[in-house]
């Protein structure tokens, strides 16, 4: 479990961000696998969910997850439970009790706190999301809602690292598009080009007016970190692959 130093501070809300560690699951998904969309066993995933909620002393009946589809749509929520899938890549509530989560396998989990206004967020940010401007269109609801961005306190929790995300040619071309100054978040190695999304993400925190950002730099490719990670499913030839949880919750 990885905590944020700046949103530690903070006794009103409980956070985490969860890898494989400490589940129920088998095989590929071994063990703390919180991906409903994943080929694993339900009553494992439901499982794993009750695991990661008691991590932030909830349950899993107050947890709110979305269908992620990498868009820039997000939901503010008010109550712990929801009849209909909701689709979309972002969370927002100010009520008590209620679990934000966020799944990734890669993508950046991103948690903001505005402690004025007692209101929380939680984002799945992968490039197509991030592109997007997933993060602008949050930051911007929670500025309508009163909050001054010098007090908004965020997270980008692990995601894949620069040197393990290897990229083509269009991909960068559509970045460099969008702004000349996304040219920063690509390096090229031995005629290979490499995208550092956490730098891209925390820049775009930066450039929105956010001052306290804590960057968890911690690699989901790399196997040593104990995460799960789409691409390196893919690099092992695996059909599929788990799914790491990140929640925040106000007490």
């Amino acid at each position: 479990m990885i905590l944020s130093k700046k949103l530690l501070k903070y006794k009103s809300i409980r956070h985490c961000f969860l890898g494989m560690e400490g589940g129920k699951s088998k095989g590929i998904y071994k063990s703390l696998n919180c991906g409903r969309g994943s080929s694993d066993t339900k009553v494992n995933v439901t499982k794993n969910l009750k695991i990661a909620c008691r991590k932030i002393g909830s349950t899993h009946k107050k947890l709110i997850l979305l269908h992620q589809v990498h868009s820039n749509r997000y939901f503010y929520v008010n109550r712990g439970k929801y009849k209909t899938k909701l689709v979309g890549d972002a969370l927002i509530t100010n009520k008590k009790n209620i679990v934000l989560g966020i799944l990734t396998a890669d993508c950046a989990p991103i948690i903001i706190y505005d402690p004025k206004l007692k209101i929380i967020s939680a984002i799945h940010a992968g490039w197509k999301g991030a592109y997007k401007e997933i993060i602008k269109k949050v930051v911007n609801f929670l500025i309508k809602s009163g909050s001054d961005t010098k007090d908004l306190v965020a997270a980008i929790g692990p995601c894949i690292a620069q040197k393990n995300y290897e990229i083509k040619s269009d991909f960068k071309l559509k970045f460099l598009k969008q702004n000349t100054v996304n040219r920063s978040f690509f390096k090229k190695i031995k005629k290979k080009t490499y995208f550092s999304l956490n730098k891209y993400v925390y820049y775009q925190l930066k450039s929105l007016g956010l001052k306290k950002i804590d960057l968890i730099d911690k690699d989901t490719y790399n196997p040593k970190n104990n995460f799960f990670s789409a691409r390196r499913a893919i690099h092992n030839n695996q059909n599929d692959y788990g799914r790491n949880i990140s929640l925040i919750m106000i007490k």
